[in-house]
């Protein structure tokens, strides 16, 4: 399976990896996947490209075999005064937030350690892989800060308030079996095959209706940061709005020609 090397010729610890309408996000900084400034500006880079890119139609977030990333770059961290936070925090935040707001299916594959903005960026997929060995937390109140990339609030979302609220006040580390069972990872593999599983999870929609999947995507997300009636406007407004598009009237003509299943989709 050939696959096309990034397009940001600059890019030295992140790239984007495309085959068969899957972009693989590849954090690789020795030793640790340590998330530095640099690798914040390069995860930006490409989440958007993979965005933007019609020939990626899912995406898979991986660091590699050893270690999914193990936090923030702490020894750069603790240079930065309070003032040299106030201006880099915002890029902190955008870096998960870029892949989280990616319009397309995203689904992390974990092996070794997610901690810190490692987990973060975890928590910026719709679904999580991850090795049965794996170990993911967010560890920052050890440091004497709190987590500053979402954790406070994508992992409240996802386990809920107090499971959130015991794993940050105790910065401990939650073990694979643990987090598959308070929903913080949805499935659990051998470490060498979490990448191949997640690949094939992402390549169910490389044919997929494309419109339809970002219209999901966008009511799902977008519902849960309000009130339900509003979320139910979002839905019926992403819903009406599916039937102004070719793939609607691909797969609307198909099941009452074919049956279910067999329509044939061009993401326009």
């Amino acid at each position: 399976m050939a696959a096309d090397p990034t397009s940001e010729p600059s890019a030295q610890f992140v790239r984007l990896e495309v085959a068969d309408g899957v972009g693989t996000i590849r954090l690789d900084r020795p030793k640790m996947n340590a998330i530095s400034l640099q690798v914040q500006a390069e995860l930006r880079a490409a989440a958007t490209e993979a965005s933007e890119r019609d020939d990626v139609r899912a995406v898979v977030v991986y660091g590699g075999e050893r270690v999914f990333a193990a936090g923030n770059d702490v020894k750069e961290m603790a240079e930065l005064d309070y003032a040299a936070m106030v201006r880099e925090s915002a890029g902190l935040q955008s870096a998960v937030t870029a892949v989280a707001s990616i319009p397309k299916p995203v689904v992390a594959a974990i092996t070794g350690y997610a901690l810190g903005g490692g987990c973060e960026l975890a928590l910026a997929a719709d679904v999580r892989f991850a090795a049965d060995d794996a170990q993911l937390g967010q560890p920052e109140v050890l440091l004497g800060i709190i987590p500053g990339a979402g954790g406070t609030q994508r992992l409240a979302r996802l386990v809920g308030p107090a499971k959130a609220k015991d794993i940050i006040f105790t910065g401990r580390f939650v073990k694979a079996e643990e987090a598959l069972a308070i929903g913080l990872v949805d499935r659990l593999l051998p470490k060498d095959e979490v990448y191949t599983a997640a690949v094939a999870w992402a390549s169910q929609f490389a044919q997929g209706p494309a419109l339809a999947l970002r219209a999901a995507k966008e009511a799902v997300d977008r519902g849960l940061e309000t009130d339900l009636g509003t979320g139910l406007e979002i839905e019926r407004l992403q819903f009406t709005g599916l039937f102004a598009t070719a793939d609607r009237d691909a797969g609307m003509r198909s099941f009452v020609e074919n049956g279910p299943g067999k329509a044939t989709f061009t993401g326009r």
